[in-house]
């Protein structure tokens, strides 16, 4: 009987979560690399406020100077990145819904979704966690609004997520972004080029 030979894909997973301006900042560089060569990155949805509860963390966004520095330091990554920014004033804002939709929506519409997300918060200054911007995103996306609100709420997806920010931090996850490739943590978006030296070893 002839031996099935299984073969591992290797991949970056990447958790992210929409309200993380370095979340957008890593986004967008991984979405200049793709262009460039063929790299397999699995996008990991994480509630961050959940995770860092989890972790006993006090988020930056509470803390004045730390958040401060964050601002400028947002600005200062972008402008050498040559990316689009611009720092919410809405932010921190609630981003459960947007993340459990991530996991709701089907394949095909995922990186549309990501681009569409990540730019209507922190390049168009919207927010993202009102049902009316939500839809009108949603449309852009070619995705059914009504669908979208009643798929949110679908315990499977609600777990699912409360899975996924329990799996990242059960590997020792603390924030977003975070790459993880050969069971190894690279934590911040100033972190990818390291994560893509592991991705080749």
């Amino acid at each position: 009987m002839q031996k099935e030979l299984v073969f591992m894909i290797k991949s970056i997973d990447f958790y992210f979560d929409f309200i993380s301006p370095y979340s957008y900042l890593a986004h967008k560089k991984v979405m200049k690399l793709k262009k460039k060569i063929d790299i397999n990155f699995i996008y990991k949805p994480v509630l961050l406020g959940g995770l860092h509860n989890l972790q006993g963390i006090t988020a930056p966004a509470f803390i004045k100077s730390k958040l401060k520095h964050m601002i400028s330091d947002c600005d200062l990554i972008a402008k050498k990145n040559k990316t689009n920014f611009f720092w919410n004033s809405k932010f921190p804002i609630n981003s459960l819904n947007i993340m459990r939709g991530y996991l709701f929506i089907n394949n095909e519409v995922k990186d549309i979704y990501l681009n569409k997300m990540f730019n209507a918060y922190w390049r168009e200054d919207l927010d993202i966690s009102k049902e009316e911007i939500l839809k009108i995103i949603l449309k852009k996306c070619k995705i059914n609004a009504n669908d979208f609100f009643d798929g949110i709420k679908n315990p499977k997806i609600k777990d699912e997520l409360k899975i996924i920010t329990r799996e990242a931090h059960d590997k020792e996850v603390f924030g977003a972004p975070t790459f993880v490739v050969n069971n190894k943590i690279f934590w911040g978006q100033d972190r990818l080029e390291f994560a893509l030296d592991e991705y080749k070893k």
